[in-house]
């Protein structure tokens, strides 16, 4: 097992590294000078040129990314161009309503999407199977942008029950900082629960036509010991892989809905610093986004091995 963890984990760093490189060269081509955007088009080339200095634009590429990779060890990510600070102190301040988002989003989807993905697939071939299989099918094409519009019309415009955007603060409302999460989180997890639903379904399904489910069955197993420590117990390895995708779509489609509810998130703050290029900031979140992605990957090969002890020696 500890091999399998080393192999995994040494993959997962590789990875990171590869995407931080990756992030670096791609926006080396974004064109746009920082310095001019800093002090405006009629800058005299002097204050440019100190500027360029300042912000380390003047050495060759291969150097600053040595130099920027190196502080992103130490924990120094930079100072953002925009809000001149520390890019580390910004993105952690947005983290505090963007992971909280994806984490309500996703449990939601968890919540309804597997559940429901197993009562399916138990009840193939009956009326109720059409029923959820065009429910996931609806609810996995209305993108999750217009759901939350649809969502802001009725909730907040004509029952006004619940904000229709803004974040109050941790700090200042821990009750209004949850009203203002609970429709993004709905506008998320709502459409992410129909493609869960859809997949767990498939591998329910695919588990149960298998020989030694039905073996169980013909020995005059009850039901619930054959769904729940048979079927289910092999089709754990597919469902995981649909949560770490799941987790990962949700943290991505995040960036949408802090637009749309106006939610001071790791997202938006980094569609603004596209916008401003504040390159320091942009490299900052989305290594946020490479590195949580990556780890999510790295959790669910884990999981991997401790549901299938075949796979660790793989």
């Amino acid at each position: 097992m500890l091999a399998y963890l080393t192999r995994r984990l040494l993959t997962a760093l590789v990875s990171v590294v590869l995407a931080s490189l990756l992030v670096f060269s791609a926006l080396l081509a974004v064109p746009g000078d920082p310095a001019a955007l800093i002090l405006g088009m009629n800058a005299q080339p002097e204050a440019l040129a100190a500027l360029r200095i300042r912000l380390g634009l003047d050495v060759p590429p291969a150097q600053r990314y040595v130099a920027w990779l190196g502080g992103v060890v130490r924990g120094d990510w930079g100072e953002s161009l925009q809000f001149g600070r520390p890019v580390a102190a910004l993105i952690w301040a947005r983290l505090g309503v963007s992971v909280p988002l994806a984490l309500g989003a996703a449990l939601l989807a968890c919540l309804i999407a597997l559940p429901l993905g197993i009562w399916a697939a138990l009840r193939r071939g009956t009326a109720t199977d059409p029923v959820v299989i065009v429910a996931s099918q609806v609810g996995a094409a209305i993108p999750s942008f217009w759901l939350g519009l649809l969502l802001i019309l009725f909730f907040a415009v004509e029952l006004r029950w619940l904000p229709a955007g803004g974040f109050p603060g941790w700090e200042r409302s821990v009750t209004g900082s949850l009203r203002a999460l609970l429709l993004p989180v709905l506008a998320l997890g709502l459409g992410q629960a129909a493609v869960m639903a859809r997949l767990t379904r498939a591998a329910m399904l695919d588990v149960l036509a298998q020989d030694y489910v039905r073996t169980a069955r013909a020995k005059g197993l009850p039901m619930r010991k054959v769904i729940y420590e048979h079927a289910l117990r092999n089709a754990l390895v597919t469902i995981v892989t649909i949560l770490g995708l799941s987790l990962t779509n949700v943290f991505i489609g995040s960036i949408v809905i802090e637009q749309v509810f106006a939610l001071p998130g790791l997202g938006r703050m980094a569609l603004t610093a596209i916008g401003n290029r504040d390159f320091p900031l942009l490299q900052g979140a989305i290594l946020v986004y490479a590195t949580t992605i990556v780890l999510l990957s790295f959790l669910v090969d884990v999981s991997y091995g401790l549901l299938d002890p075949r796979i660790r020696y793989a």
